[in-house]
């Protein structure tokens, strides 16, 4: 009974220590790339003026993506360290002198492992989809439907790469006056329009504006001949040129797993990103296993020695990178080509696999040889 409770006391001690540092480095890690991908999004602040609210509120769409994919790596760096910290304070070596098995020893970190992997099929199948519509679905509104509402007096506004619209002065009811619209979308008709006053409709393919007393400016592609045309009402598309009936165009990221699975909204070129996109999903939470059983094999196995060693800390971090740089590969080369999408799935659970079997099967091998011997 005593040997049970120290087990499940052992085991809550070791598991607390890894939870929390779980919590602690991922949360820290994925605030970092958080913090460094969302500089990418600050010219829809200082271009399109956006409040930050609404900056913070579509980067923070992004988290759960980067949380799935260092989630598998931050659960071997906190494995990793966690069992090196409680090797160096010689706490595994009173544990093996009271008998606690490698299986007794490894099992919080296996747990850690376990509740990692589960995490991530939820993120990967549920959460990471849902969040990338989301913030696809709200980038593309800013870009093409909020953005013109946006136009600030006496500022050139890029509402896109070929749209650029100037507002000299807004009434309180909403009308523009001494309005000026550089309109590149047609290559072949680039047009400058001046109008005395207007305003901004909500249409069906986005804003439109309502252009009153003005004229409109183009080039003749070919002969260079200026032609003017002047209008007392005109209205003009200032979303950005869609297909269809001006939905935004599907992602890959978007769809669910039996939409990756079975690619038939794809073309035929993307298929097979698609189809190694479903499998990524299904594959990659089985690292975090992995990834901990290659700590566990580095810190539970050899010789003990009085100052630590870093040989085998040193060979399972090269593991794990080239583990990570193999992943990379064969990502790029499944979609391809589909044969090499098993690869894929070995990557994922032959390491881990392999380091078990080193780990404990050696421990139960030798406590059947201990019981066959004890006398009956």
């Amino acid at each position: 009974m005593r040997s049970g409770k120290l087990v499940t006391w052992l085991d809550r001690y070791i598991f607390g220590q890894l939870f929390f540092a779980l919590l602690a480095v991922t949360g820290g890690l994925a605030a970092l790339i958080w913090l460094t991908q969302s500089l990418r999004f600050v010219e829809l602040v200082v271009n399109r003026g956006l409040s930050i609210v609404v900056f913070i509120q579509l980067t923070a769409l992004l988290i759960p993506s980067f949380v799935a994919v260092i989630l598998p790596i931050t659960t071997y760096v906190v494995v990793q360290f966690v069992y090196q910290r409680l090797s160096g304070d010689r706490e595994l070596t009173v544990m093996r002198s009271a008998g606690v098995s490698q299986f007794g020893m490894a099992r919080p970190a296996l747990a850690l492992a376990f509740f990692a992997m589960v995490t991530g099929y939820v993120l990967n199948l549920w959460l990471v989809p849902a969040t990338l519509t989301s913030f696809r679905q709200y980038q593309w509104e800013i870009r093409n439907h909020v953005a013109a509402f946006l136009l600030q007096d006496g500022v050139f506004t890029a509402i896109s790469d070929n749209l650029t619209v100037y507002v000299r002065s807004r009434d309180a009811d909403g009308v523009l006056h001494g309005i000026l619209v550089e309109d590149a979308r047609d290559k072949n008709a680039r047009a400058t329009i001046f109008a005395e006053s207007g305003r901004l409709l909500e249409g069906p393919r986005g804003p439109r504006a309502l252009l009153l007393n003005g004229s409109r400016q183009e080039i003749e592609h070919g002969t260079g001949r200026l032609n003017m045309l002047t209008f007392e009402q005109n209205e003009i598309d200032l979303g950005a040129r869609m297909t269809g009936d001006g939905a935004r165009p599907i992602d890959m990221g978007d769809v669910t797993l039996g939409q990756l699975l079975n690619p038939t909204l794809a073309g035929d070129r993307d298929k097979g990103k698609w189809l190694t996109e479903g499998h990524k999903r299904l594959s990659s939470p089985l690292s975090a296993l992995s990834f901990a059983s290659v700590a566990l094999l580095s810190v539970l196995t050899g010789t003990f020695r009085r100052h630590g060693g870093f040989i085998r800390p040193l060979v399972a971090v090269g593991c794990v990178v080239t583990l990570l740089a193999f992943g990379l590969a064969i990502n790029n080369l499944a979609t391809r080509n589909s044969a090499l999408i098993p690869l894929m799935w070995v990557q994922a659970v032959l390491p881990g696999a392999v380091s078990l079997w080193f780990l404990l099967v050696p421990d139960w091998i030798s406590f059947g040889f201990r019981r066959s011997r004890a006398p009956g």
